[in-house]
């Protein structure tokens, strides 16, 4: 990601906490954050706490005799990639909807012209009043990306919407806006995701060590760039991505129907769920009870072969891309797989690689296809899923 520049507006709201995190957050991620405060905000939080963490001077009065040989407003909106305001009160949404240009704020949001965010914050009756949820609507005519509140308990008491989005979903927010170029606009993706579980009865359950961390990456990564995504996701821990379709499945089955029914119309399938191969003949009704006996027989079933399916259906140029683990003769056993399945590419990792498969943040990938292989060194899950679709990419163009 190449350096980027960050315009935060603070305005007077107890969630100012929140975006002292978020301005944090966005430095560590490598933005250049610059932050703009109304007076109403440093009742709350003064500007050296965010100087502090941006390294940069956060300004406040548009008439501060302390400039360059500049107008601040306008220079900050030349060199600002986004603005996003959080927290965002009734007031200062009412100035954006309405071209009011009275402060710092104000004034730099009607300069700039780059994407632009709003995340409100404020009473519950003040976010539900007609006035404010019309001036919403007006912002988002004009081509604001409005950032729905939570909902719990407020600073007034009150419960109900209101609440700031944590300053983690705020960053996705604005990476999903800026990170990276849009080179997989319009371009539609289906990922898959996670373990799935097959009932013995019950109680217990057949499954596998997948935590789903690499299929999750690779949607958000799709997202960031542009696609529309649809995740078929098995259980996991993992909180669901911003900007991508979440299908939630449990069995293969499941997984096989949600797939296959919206497959026709993808243009990119990329299959990182770990699915069992096998499921119990027989599902008891009861809890199967210890015996007597030191072992138990379980007859098993093979499942449905999703990955194979997909491959003798495959539409003409759609990109297909299975994963695959092994514990030895990875890219043999992989190129197999790719040929045997009627695939594009795979993902293929080792168990034996320090750093690579189930339950870590890291994944060591070889990327295999009918004309070549490139071996990836270590890297982050989200990396790799960018890696992966650089070479996705890639291959659509060959293809076209």
């Amino acid at each position: 990601m190449k350096k980027k520049t960050v315009v935060l507006g603070v305005t007077g709201g107890i969630a100012c906490y929140k975006s002292a995190a978020l301005a944090s957050k966005l430095t560590q991620r490598g933005y250049d954050v610059e932050v703009v405060l109304t007076k109403n905000a440093t009742e709350f939080i003064g500007p050296h706490t965010f100087e502090s963490l941006t390294h940069n001077r956060a300004m406040v009065d548009t008439f501060d005799r302390n400039f360059q040989s500049h107008v601040e407003h306008v220079a900050l909106a030349d060199k600002a990639d986004l603005l996003i305001v959080a927290p965002a009160t009734a007031n200062i949404i009412a100035k954006a909807a309405h071209g009011i240009a009275d402060d710092m704020l104000s004034t730099t949001i009607l300069a700039c012209d780059c994407k632009k965010l709003m995340a409100p914050a404020m009473n519950t009756r003040m976010y539900d009043n007609p006035v404010t949820r019309d001036n919403l609507e007006t912002l988002r005519r004009y081509g604001w990306e409005v950032i729905e509140p939570a909902s719990g308990r407020l600073a007034c008491g009150a419960v109900g919407r209101g609440k700031m989005p944590e300053p983690e979903d705020l960053l996705e927010a604005v990476d999903h806006a800026i990170a990276y170029d849009k080179d997989l606009s319009g371009v539609r993706v289906l990922v898959t995701a996670g373990p799935t579980q097959e009932s013995l009865d019950p109680v217990r359950y057949l499954t596998n060590h997948s935590s789903g961390k690499m299929g999750y990456a690779i949607a958000r990564a799709a997202a960031w760039r542009g696609a529309e995504v649809t995740l078929v996701s098995g259980p996991t821990a993992l909180k669901k991505p911003a900007y991508v379709d979440t299908v939630d499945v449990v069995t293969v089955r499941e997984m096989f129907g949600a797939v296959t029914s919206r497959a026709g119309e993808q243009d990119v399938i990329i299959k990182a769920a770990a699915v069992a191969d096998y499921r119990p003949a027989q599902v008891a009704d009861g809890k199967i009870k210890k015996g007597a006996g030191e072992g138990l027989t379980l007859e098993l079933r093979r499942t449905d072969d999703i990955l194979a399916y997909l491959g003798e259906h495959k539409r003409p140029g759609q990109i297909l891309c299975g994963f695959s683990m092994e514990t030895e003769n990875l890219v043999e056993n992989s190129r197999k797989k790719l040929i045997r399945k009627n695939l594009d590419i795979v993902a293929a990792n080792s168990l034996k690689e320090e750093g690579a498969g189930f339950g870590v943040s890291t994944n060591v990938l070889t990327l295999i296809t009918r004309e070549d292989e490139t071996q990836l060194p270590l890297l982050t899950k989200e990396e790799a899923a960018h890696r992966l679709l650089d070479r996705i990419a890639e291959l659509r163009g060959e293809r076209a």
